[in-house]
């Protein structure tokens, strides 16, 4: 129940949040339209800790400013090997340690990877992640494990 009443206060605050409507049939439209989108989730039954992750709480948002930091930088790093004179590609397969304790976090990191510019998750076992770079810089910063701790801190561990 926590989890279908923390999805439609979402589907509510994102719809009032783009809408920017405020008349009262127009209000009406998007109550029933999250009424019926919740509905939908429920005959789905996708409503669950992972579709509706209340357990982490802020601590995604944070992550996500860190997110867009590192993919921003590694953009720059990408664009300077891609637009290099002569092209010093230096392509690899690592293995990453994914210390996350849940299903979700292990997803998020290996999600993270492929997000950040110049790497590509390529597959995931149990507690390993393996992952295409272009250069060895992108590799290292893969295989320093700040993506995994702050995952890990993300789920509160």
């Amino acid at each position: 129940m926590k989890y279908s009443f923390t999805l439609f206060i979402a589907l509510l605050a994102s719809w009032l949040l783009w809408s920017g409507h405020f008349e009262p049939f127009i209000l009406l439209l998007g109550l029933l339209s999250c009424i019926f989108s919740l509905w939908i989730c429920h005959r789905m039954k996708i409503v669950d800790e992972e579709a509706v992750p209340i357990q982490l709480g802020i601590r995604p948002f944070f992550y996500a400013f860190w997110l867009i930091k590192e993919i921003f930088k590694s953009n720059i790093e990408v664009t300077k090997i891609v637009l290099a004179p002569k092209l010093e590609l230096q392509r690899n397969m690592i293995e990453v340690g994914a210390n996350p304790k849940t299903e979700l976090g292990r997803v998020i990191l290996a999600n993270s990877i492929t997000l950040t510019p110049g790497t590509v998750s390529v597959g995931m076992e149990e507690d390993r992640i393996l992952v295409h770079a272009l250069s060895f810089e992108g590799a290292e910063e893969d295989l320093s494990g700040d993506m995994d701790r702050r995952i890990c801190r993300l789920e509160g561990k």
